[in-house]
Formats: structure tokens, sequence, C-alpha cells
């Protein structure tokens, strides 16, 4: 403990070896920069005045900025009263006080890249889970060791235990299967990666000058392929680098993959290579859980399982984008025991038999699906009879024979997917083709229905449900069930909420 601002005794500093971090970060990025900086001003500058300016740029943002941490870390101080968490910076002229009410406090999540591993040192987060406060409902301490980080976890979710504490200590819930690596390169992100790659090479190659060559050899080397066998094999270059990458940031996100119960009802993910990431769910908060399948990893018979949970607002951390996932894309039936586990169930209610909708929802979809795919080929269609051009009335057919037959396929997957049902203490909900989701929420934790009802729908007798509560994203929808089977659905699921508003069936 060291002195505060106003010279309490219980007053913390954060690390001074955070100084260290920033200063191999500048180094770093300068290092990377340095050789198309050094390139773009040889010519105007003369080699000897390119490399001093280099020399200089990497001084300042690795000495520099060494030096703005080492002060910042010096000038701020954090403490955690009985009622309330502080943290107190000044900087020059700029000062900060920020505070969190302790029993406000929902999450203590702790993140460390590698910089920071090597030094022993935790990133923490402080939030309250409030969506609405923006940078007010979190507090970050950027950096304290490695156990001061634990302690802050520990102290701030500390919660009065029950007699049953003991017997509520389940331990390990779901730990790391290497197999699981198996659904990395079937995700949305393998072709992203690929032409994020193809992008990379380009931008490389014009740093150094050579773009237009890279384009000229590899237009030698296409120069007698058929355009066909040229867009195949830079597909085919493109999905491979795709893959390559998904497998690499899969196992830097999942590795070490631990997902536990601690002692007075916390859910405890830990997680990832280079950067490790800890995040914390109190059972207290959680309202269920969402099982994620995306169209790829479907086909696979796999699903990802996110928490629906209070204090996890959706987009509290998008830089990681997976701050509420409690399981990696696993085999479906793993990931229904670890639900099961989890909400503390007999069986899990994302397994439970589901209630069909109506045949007029199947209809909605493919009008929507085949409308969606004409759109394209009408224009194509219309100016290739208008300016008399076959080339274009061509494109307009195969453009209708690859997305009309995909369309009403998807369509009809998406029908075959909709679902809702009871479960015990859950009300199910499924939905989606291309991101098919389960979600398991707690009937006790729905605090209001909106029902939407368009023209169309009211004359097809259907009617879309959204369940509104203060977890997870907010909101889950039915869509499109059967008008009166989703009334007695809704009015059953959470009995009071509904029937003033219901008049009795003659």
């Amino acid at each position: 403990m060291t002195g505060g601002p106003d010279g309490g005794a219980d007053w913390r500093r954060l690390e001074p070896r955070t100084a260290l971090v920033t200063g191999a970060a500048g180094a770093g990025v300068a290092a990377g920069g340095a050789v198309p900086a050094f390139l773009g001003l040889t010519g105007p500058m003369g080699a000897g005045g390119a490399l001093l300016l280099v020399a200089a740029g990497f001084l300042l943002l690795a000495v520099g900025g060494a030096a703005i941490e080492s002060v910042r870390c010096h000038r701020t101080r954090y403490r955690v009263g009985d009622e309330r968490v502080e943290l107190h910076a000044r900087l020059f002229v700029l000062e900060r006080r920020r505070s969190l009410p302790r029993d406000r406090i929902r999450s203590v999540d702790l993140t460390a890249h590698l910089l920071l591993r090597l030094l022993g040192l935790v990133k923490v987060r402080i939030g309250t889970g409030e969506s609405t406060g923006g940078a007010e409902s979190t507090l970050e301490l950027h950096a304290v060791s490695r156990a001061e980080g634990e302690r802050l976890r520990r102290e701030l979710l500390n919660r009065a235990l029950g007699p049953d504490a003991t017997a509520r200590h389940d331990g390990e819930l779901a730990v790391l299967d290497p197999s699981w690596i198996r659904y990395a390169p079937v995700s949305f992100i393998a072709p992203l990666l690929g032409g994020a790659a193809i992008g990379g090479v380009m931008q490389v190659s014009e740093w150094f000058g050579v773009q237009g060559e890279v384009i000229d050899r590899a237009g030698d080397l296409f120069r007698t392929t058929p355009v066909v066998w040229i867009v195949l094999t830079l597909t085919a270059a493109a999905l491979l680098a795709g893959v390559v990458g998904a497998l690499a940031l899969w196992v830097e996100m999942w590795w070490n993959f631990r997902l536990e119960r601690e002692p007075g009802g916390t859910l405890r993910v830990r997680r990832g290579l280079l950067t490790a990431r800890s995040l914390s769910v109190e059972e207290r908060r959680l309202r269920g859980v969402e099982l994620v399948e995306p169209l790829g990893v479907r086909l696979f018979g796999a699903a990802r399982m996110d928490a629906v949970a209070t204090g996890l607002a959706q987009g509290a951390d998008d830089r990681h984008g997976t701050h509420r996932s409690l399981l990696p894309a696993v085999p479906r039936a793993v990931a229904d025991g670890v639900a099961a586990r989890v909400l503390r169930e007999p069986v899990s209610p994302t397994g439970a038999p589901l209630t069909p909708h109506p045949r007029a929802a199947r209809a909605r979809r493919l009008r929507w699906a085949v409308g969606a795919a004409l759109l394209p080929v009408v224009p194509l269609a219309v100016l290739g009879a208008a300016l008399d051009v076959r080339a274009l009335l061509y494109a307009a057919g195969a453009t209708a024979l690859v997305l009309v037959p995909s369309a009403v396929a998807l369509a009809l997957d998406a029908y075959r997917g909709l679902g809702h049902g009871l479960a015990g203490g859950y009300l199910v909900a499924r939905s989606g083709t291309v991101r098919r989701s389960t979600v398991a929420l707690q009937r006790g934790g729905v605090i209001g229905w909106t029902l939407r009802q368009s023209y169309v729908q009211r004359r097809a007798g259907l009617l879309t449900l959204t369940a509104t509560t203060a977890a997870g994203a907010g909101a889950y929808d039915v869509h499109d069930a059967d008008e009166s089977e989703g009334l007695r659905f809704a009015a059953a699921a959470v009995p009071g909420l509904l029937e003033p508003f219901l008049e009795p069936a003659e």
C-alpha cells in the first residue's frame, strides 16, 4: 500500500513495470513502420537524412512512450473501500476521478497480452454491466500484478456464501479438447481472412514500390490460363490462406480454455494463448444460455454457447467479440451437456422438443428468399433486353440458376429451424439459418412481451413474439408463430403477465 492523493494509507499504485510494456510496444510499432518510411523518405532526403529521421521517430515512440507511461503509473491511484471502488489519475494538467459502487459491480475481467504476461502483469476491467453508461460503467486498471488482479477479482465478486456454498462448488465444467479446432476452418472468419491476406500482400508490395511488378508477374503466370481456372486458383489460394489464419486465430483465442464454477456461485472462463483472458459471471445474474450455430459449423453438427446474463451487456467488449462466450464451437451433444451443468438442470432445455410453426411461415420465407435472389437478376435481364446485349441476358440466366435454388434451400432450412416451447423453468426459442440460434431463457427473467403483426402476417394468421429481458441481448424473438398458439405460449410462459390483455376465444 502507498499513500494516496490525499495522503490516505489505503490507496495503491499501478505497476511501474507497465512503462516497459508501453516502451516495447512503441518500439515494435516504430520497427514495423521503419522500412516503408525509410524507403519513402530516401528519395527526397537521401539515405542519411531518412535514416536520421526514422531513428528519431523510433526513439520518440519507444523512449517517449515509456516516459509518459511511467508518469501515468506514478500519478494514478486506486483503492477498494467498503462501498466504492475509486480511481484517481493525474497526468500533467489533466485530472480524472472515477468510482463505482461495489454493490453494482457485475464483472471483473482480467486480460494480459504477451508483453504483460512476460512481466507478470494483467489489465483489470471492472464493470457494472450497464450498456447505457458507456465508459462510465467501467473502470480499468492498466496494469497491476497478476496476484493483485486475482485478489481484486475475488474481493469484488465475493458475496456472502450460504450454508451450501461448498456443495455449490462444482469445479471444472469443461476443458479444452484440441479436436474442437476442426470447426475453425468452417467458420465465416476463414474467407474474410483469405481476402485480408490478398489485400495485405498488395499493401506490402506497394510499400516497397513493387506492386506493379507483382501484378505483372501474376499476369505472366496466368497468361495462357483460361479465366475460369484463374478465378478458381485465386479463390483456392485465398481460402487456403483463410483456413490457416482461422486455425491460428482459434488457437490464440481458445487455447488453455477452462470453464469452472467457483465457490460462491461464480462461473469463470479462462482462455487465450498469447493474450490470456479471464471472464467471470455470477450465477445469480445468469438468466439462461444461447446456442449459436453458424451455417458452416452447424453442417458439421457443432454449436457455440453464450451466456445470457445481466451485467454482460451485448457489445461490452467489442475488441474481443466473444465476451459472452462460455464455450467455443463444440459438438452439439457436448454443448447441450455443458449447458445442463451450467444451468444445474438434469437435461439441457436447449435440447427440448419444440412446437413447429405453421406452413404460412414457410411461404413467407420462400417469398423473401426468391425476391432477394431476383433483385440482381431483373435489372440484368431488363438491360439485356432493352439494349439487345446477349451477354447481359446470359449473365441474368446464370445468376438466376445459382441464386434462386440457393435461396430456396436456405428458406426451407430457415423454416425447419423455427420452433418454440417450454422446458421446465425455461422458455426456448429457435430461429435462423445462416446463423441459427437456440436460446433457453429463464421464465422468471422475462419482464415483458412485445407482439408484432404486419398486414401480411395478420392475413396468414401469424404473430411475432418478443420476450423482453434485462439480460443478454435484451430481447429474444419467436418469429411467425401461429397467432392463437403463440398467445397461449406467451401466457403460459409467464403467468399473469399477458392475461389482462387477452380476450377468451368464443
